[in-house]
């Protein structure tokens, strides 16, 4: 029989639209909701499209992504990042429905010299990696025989902008772009963690779990590796975070290691330079040159 997926942000988000077509590729049955469709916080039209959709398993990629701005909002940042996916896991407790939750690196403090395991303690520095640890612990209060949240960090991939795209049209119009270079972590293809994301579905996986590409850089290295691969025409110089102020502060090192992924699904992420070279040269080149 055909496994139902309900992908929250499934049409317009950088993950979801990963897992929508890699779950398709795969003979899932795939739904898609979004704010496009409606209120995510009214209960009743949550619950609705859950039971009409009867998914084996929800995979919400659905979130407050604006790291600075949740400092001066952060009633909104926990609305979507702890009310929502308490939410989705009371209604999936106790039934045979799945949830697969998203959570990231910012909920460790990067004080540390080693990838972070996952039975590492949390330390957030930012409202919004607090906002992301209290999503987490709701929906392994709340379900954990029937959930599983997916820990990932420094997303790229195909659908909407991201930071690697963003930094070769930047090339396209200075000659020279300016990335900090004291910030290291793991880039993660968005297509390899959703294929994760459907081996560790298929396994009923439970707890939590890292899955990010192997390696690690900094947003530097992450910058000259994308406009070194696509041959880009400026220079990129590396500066140091006090450099680049920003609102919410940012973890030094926050890599995180994949061992636990490798036991559940036996598979060993590629590193990340090979996973940006298929993202440039079979998705964001060919469209790029499309639109142009």
């Amino acid at each position: 029989m055909t496994a139902k997926a309900l992908v929250l942000g499934g049409r317009t988000g950088l993950l979801g639209q990963a897992l929508a077509r890699t779950l398709a590729a795969h003979d899932w049955t795939v739904a898609a909701l979004g704010r496009e469709d409606g209120d995510l916080h009214n209960v009743d039209f949550l619950k609705e499209h859950l039971d009409r959709t009867a998914p084996d398993v929800v995979f919400n990629t659905v979130g407050w992504t604006q790291v600075d701005a949740a400092e001066d909002e952060k009633d909104a940042a926990l609305r979507w990042n702890r009310a929502l996916p308490d939410s989705l896991a009371r209604m999936v407790k106790g039934t045979s429905c799945h949830l697969m939750h998203y959570s990231t690196d910012f909920v460790f403090s990067g004080a540390g010299e080693r990838p972070y395991t996952e039975t590492d303690t949390p330390k957030p520095l930012s409202v919004y990696g607090a906002s992301k640890l209290a999503g987490e612990q709701a929906v392994l209060r709340l379900a954990p025989e029937n959930s599983c949240v997916v820990r990932t960090a420094w997303l790229f991939g195909p659908g909407r902008k991201n930071f690697v795209s963003t930094i070769l049209e930047a090339c396209h119009r200075r000659d020279t772009i300016s990335v900090v270079h004291d910030q290291v972590g793991s880039p993660t293809y968005t297509l390899d963690l959703a294929y994760w994301s459907l081996l560790l579905a298929e396994k009923r996986a439970t707890g939590i779990v890292h899955a990010v590409n192997s390696g690690q850089a900094s947003w530097c290295d992450l910058a000259c590796e994308s406009v070194s691969l696509a041959g880009a025409p400026c220079r990129v110089d590396p500066i140091p975070s006090s450099e680049w102020p920003q609102r919410a502060p940012r973890p030094t090192f926050s890599p995180l290691d994949t061992a636990h992924l490798t036991a559940l699904t036996g598979q060993t992420p590629r590193p990340w330079p090979q996973a940006l070279r298929d993202y440039l040269f079979k998705e964001y080149l060919p469209a790029h040159s499309a639109r142009h």
